[in-house]
């Protein structure tokens, strides 16, 4: 079967069509029949919890339907006529989704000294929160499961008797038990770093944090600019060369006492020049990180959190990234932007990855973040395309702002103990490739390591990646190590991907169609993954979301919500067994087909109902109120 991302899908019952994978005969199927099934097993083997009206309301209530196919492109008359009928449905990409806080699905919570067995609650009878633990008991919603894994697994459980797996842990008399010698067993032991503390909190808000290197780099900008106006462009380059990477050199000292004989040097001299001034390192190079021939996890918005990144880890991921963090947000100490930068133990190689447009907040949130937390390396992000990000100059928008870009890299580079790297993309526009007029630059302002998306910033995820364009910017790029990203979903596109010549791969949709992707590279095959190890799979990922947000109510809605967001691309994999042509292609939409057993198709289905009905496996029936649009609904096949 022949495929082009150019192409339109169109649906053929029993019959493959452009666009989407060739899955043998034998288990391909129409919707119809499709849903059929899992509808009929599902509702035989679900115990009776009430009618059959109560239960289809209930779905009603908490999912969408599945996304419709890409449709053939319509004339200009039609597409308008189609635009208006259909302009109120609801789309991805976060337009016009429900947003549910996770405050809605507890009425009310259980005090904090209650849990904690002190004594007085220091809020009195101002405290809105239960007391009575007995009155708490009875509204509390039932038990999940009769064996609670925060406290099997560390020998207490910090939520106790909020703890949607209480039963295992709690006493008749509503105490809270412990195992001493699993407890001592982690004591002192510090399994997340990089956490908020409440000091600095308040300092970033009262604004009283010292940032002593960036008002350094940022006074030589200013000066900089004013010098600009009557020192002639010979003198412009110079100064711009000197202020960005630490120590000048000789040739750029005598270059400049030409131009400007009657200027102090904007560093201060005491005695004779010698080697070590002119060899000294600059901050990026006081630690080395060795990038090559490593996988390299993507930095995933929403998908990428920390429990995420610990599934992928132990597939074999030799790099991991947190997700992309507004610097601004950083630095007005919001909780939940630092929540981003949250590190587990089992990343011995990780980094952060920071967005913004402007040089100083910039600056200032790279020497907040080399002072605060625990990195390997520091990311700009400059390949983000939501218009939020662009359209103030951020993300994809720094490609083209290439002073401002500059002078963000040379002031994060001056604050920073660690490697600086970025991540762009082939350019902004359509057709229109830029990376390899920036890529020689970005080597003179002190890049570590680039990371290489090869789409353009219009194209999104509607085309193939361009890897011959990695090839030849890889070769610009060098010595710096460049990493090319784009359309890897097995161990053959990996292969591939090296031939060309990058110094290593990023994966990031992969990731989230099969994260065992690492193991398949490194180990050369196609592993035909059975629907118990990938619900096993699932099932490491609740437990490390109830250890990261809690097994309380909010803890294990917030992990259900990020379970699904994850299975919105899981759901596209096609087991290895069911395909005509291995391996499967990342733009090829699967079919409808019908697994070796119930679990596999299951997993196949795109409709969120479905999903919801997995996460019910791992996290127990939804609350009533709960609803859930999928953040990445529309599909990225054509």
């Amino acid at each position: 079967m022949e495929n082009s991302a150019e192409d339109s899908t169109q649906r053929r019952s029993d019959v493959a069509v452009k666009g989407q994978a060739a899955i043998k005969s034998e288990f391909l199927t129409s919707k119809e029949k499709f849903h059929g099934f899992i509808d009929s097993e599902w509702q035989g083997s679900k115990e009776d919890k009430g009618s059959e009206n109560d239960k289809a309301e209930e779905k009603a209530e908490t999912c969408v339907e599945e996304p419709e196919p890409k449709k053939l492109k319509l004339d200009p008359e039609e597409k308008e006529k189609a635009w208006k009928s259909d302009s109120k449905r609801l789309r991805g990409q976060n337009k016009s989704r429900p947003h549910t806080k996770p405050t809605t699905y507890d009425e009310k919570r259980l005090c904090l000294s209650v849990i904690r067995d002190d004594r007085q609650c220091p809020f009195g009878d101002k405290c809105h929160f239960h007391h009575d633990v007995a009155e708490y008991m009875a509204s509390k919603p039932s038990d999940i499961g009769d064996s609670c894994y925060l406290y099997d697994t560390f020998g207490k459980c910090g939520y106790g008797l909020s703890c949607r797996f209480a039963k295992s842990h709690t006493t008749p008399d509503f105490k809270t038990m412990e195992k001493t010698d699993l407890v001592k067993a982690y004591e002192g032991r510090n399994l997340v770093r990089n956490s908020l503390s409440k000091d600095l909190q308040n300092r970033l808000r009262k604004r009283s944090v010292a940032f002593n290197k960036s008002e350094e780099y940022l006074k030589t900008l200013s000066k900089n600019k004013k010098e600009q106006q009557g020192n002639g462009d010979a003198c412009e380059a110079v100064r711009a060369d000197q202020t960005g990477g630490g120590q000048p050199l000789s040739t750029d000292a005598e270059t400049q006492a030409q131009c400007c004989p009657d200027k102090q040097p904007p560093v201060k001299t005491v005695g004779p020049l010698t080697d070590v001034d002119l060899i000294k390192l600059r901050p990026c190079e006081k630690k080395q990180v060795d990038f090559r021939d490593k996988l390299y996890l993507a930095p995933l918005t929403t998908c990428g959190n920390l429990p995420f990144r610990r599934i992928c880890k132990r597939f074999g991921a030799d790099i991991t990234c947190g997700e992309m963090a507004m610097c601004t947000n950083l630095l007005q100490g919001q909780q939940s932007e630092w929540a981003l930068l949250k590190r587990h133990e089992s990343e011995d190689l990780f980094g952060v990855q920071v967005e913004g447009c402007f040089p100083d907040t910039m600056t200032r949130c790279a020497e907040l973040i080399n002072n605060n937390i625990d990195v390997d390396f520091v990311d700009i992000n400059s390949g983000c395309p939501i218009d939020l990000v662009y359209k103030k100059g951020g993300g994809c928008g720094l490609m083209s702002r290439t002073r401002k870009f500059e002078q963000i890299v040379r002031g994060m580079n001056y604050v920073l103990d660690v490697p600086l790297t970025v991540k762009i993309r082939t350019g902004v526009q359509e057709k229109c490739n830029i990376a390899h007029k920036l890529i020689p630059e970005m080597k003179n302002w002190g890049i570590s390591m680039i990371t290489l998306h090869g789409r353009t910033r219009e194209q999104r995820y509607t085309k193939l990646a361009d890897w011959d364009y990695i090839n030849s910017c890889s070769k610009l790029a060098s010595p710096v190590p460049l990493f090319g990203n784009g359309d890897i979903l097995s161990y053959e596109d990996a292969m591939k991907a090296r031939e060309t010549g990058v110094s290593g791969i990023m994966i990031a949709r992969g990731a989230l169609i099969k994260p065992w992707i690492f193991t398949e590279i490194k180990e050369s095959r196609h592993w035909d993954i059975s629907s118990g190890e990938r619900l096993d799979i699932l099932r490491d990922f609740t437990n490390f979301g109830l250890e990261h947000w809690g097994s309380d109510t909010r803890g294990v809605e917030k992990t259900r919500t990020f379970m699904l967001e994850w299975l919105s691309f899981m759901c596209r994999y096609i087991p290895v067994g069911l395909l005509e042509r291995v391996p499967q292609k990342i733009n090829e939409r699967p079919p409808y087909y019908m697994g070796r057993n119930y679990l596999e198709s299951l997993m196949a289905s795109q409709n969120v109902g479905d999903w919801v009905r997995i996460s019910e496996m791992l996290l127990g029936p939804v609350p009533k109120n709960f609803m859930f649009l999928p953040k990445h609904k529309a599909n990225a096949y054509k």
